[in-house]
């Protein structure tokens, strides 16, 4: 499965704010590999996994349910 930056985002959330009930407007900074810092619309992209939840793919529901994922 290709890498996605927010499954980056997502565990930095996480470990930083014990949940990843992130706020819908909500932007993470991370450092990327080119160590340039990105902005990532970490809010959006959260709710647009979890309202997309019955049509990915097993891997990727357990794939982000290891980074924190909580699906209702």
């Amino acid at each position: 499965m290709p890498y996605c930056v927010h499954q980056a985002a997502a565990p930095q959330f996480f470990e930083r704010e014990k949940h990843l009930r992130v706020p819908r407007k909500h932007v993470e900074r991370i450092v990327g590999e080119d160590q340039e810092e990105q902005e990532l619309r970490l809010g959006a992209w959260v709710g647009n996994q979890r309202s997309r939840a019955a049509t990915l793919t097993p891997g990727r529901v357990e794939q982000l349910s290891a980074i924190g994922m909580r699906w209702a």
